[in-house]
């Protein structure tokens, strides 16, 4: 019986589903089994996950249902006493699974063990760093103000504690990573694991990068949030949203500079600094943000873009 069954949903991911495999399959704990929901792709990833040979792996295809059904399939066969789950484009570190299930393993009162994580893109080159935070035990405010544990392909959660708080809701997709940490955090304790071992890429086609969906998503995790929260969180309310706005800003404009996403980002640019109007303090910040905004609105995508890594080249 393995003590760890990892979770991977993958639609149309036949450039990167081998490699993200192979991370898993490379974990120095070998007690695993790979659940893989092959999500009615219409590519060749069926092809590619069937050429991985190796006896943990699963191989489940349904109709097409999107990341939270496919998470929930997932669920439905495992075996593990714990489940992590990984995006079919993200990658862990061989040491990820082994140093979250000593953490939990070191603090029974904990359900969920998250580490830190760095953005990749494409390529798999390095592109920036996460919030790299630290927060242990009751963590449940500070998870509603900032999702620090940033990704799906991120914990390590005990499966008694998935079944107490339920399924993956569709209804808040995309942010239903953030909806089940913070019903996860309502009732149980959380471990960080201090190291970076989770590399999430960064994909023009991914269903994160649209913002459009992850602002409906994000407004609806709120609202179900505080219509659940303790009366002594409501006053929260207004960073809360200060805070995602700031997330889908910077969002917004990692995707291809565009007009479109250009007028978008001021839109949410707006509604980050109407709910917190500290964040214009932070001039050098501010500045960045306003001068692509600007190129994206003003110019044709192909020269904003190259106007961007000429900026990027002239940094310090």
């Amino acid at each position: 019986m393995p003590i760890i069954s990892v979770i991977i949903p993958v639609y149309n991911g036949e450039r990167t589903i081998k490699e993200t495999v192979k991370s898993v399959l490379n974990q120095t704990l070998l007690n695993l089994e790979v659940i893989i929901i092959n999500d009615g792709s219409q590519d060749s990833t069926l092809e590619v996950v069937s050429s991985i040979s190796d006896p943990r792996i699963k191989i489940f295809s349904y109709p097409n249902a999107g990341v939270s059904v496919s998470r929930n399939r997932g669920i439905a066969q495992a075996t593990g006493e714990y489940i992590s789950f990984l995006d079919a484009d993200d990658l862990w570190t061989p040491d990820k699974l082994e140093a979250q299930l000593k953490a939990l393993q070191a603090n029974p009162e904990a359900a969920v063990a998250y580490s830190w994580t760095d953005w990749i893109d494409e390529s798999g080159q390095f592109l920036r760093p996460g919030g790299h935070m630290i927060a242990n035990g009751k963590v449940y405010e500070k998870l509603l103000l900032r999702d620090f544990v940033e990704s799906g392909s991120n914990p390590l959660i005990r499966r008694q504690a998935l079944a107490e708080v339920g399924e993956f809701d569709s209804w808040v997709s995309p942010a239903e990573d953030w909806d089940m940490w913070l019903r996860l955090a309502a009732r149980y304790e959380f471990v960080a694991v201090p190291s970076v071992q989770i590399l999430y890429r960064i994909c023009a086609n991914s269903g994160s990068s649209n913002v459009w969906k992850m602002e409906a998503g994000s407004l609806r995790v709120i609202e179900k949030a505080f219509a659940q929260s303790p009366e002594s969180l409501k006053s929260l309310k207004r960073e809360v949203l200060g805070n995602r706005y700031k997330y889908l800003t910077i969002k917004t404009l990692e995707g291809l500079p565009e007009r479109r996403r250009g007028l978008t980002a001021t839109r949410f640019l707006w509604q980050a600094v109407r709910n917190d109007p500290t964040w214009l303090k932070k001039t050098q910040l501010m500045s960045i943000i306003l001068f692509k905004i600007a190129i994206a609105t003003l110019l044709p995508p192909q020269q904003a873009q190259t106007l961007m890594t000429l900026a990027k080249r002239k940094k310090p």
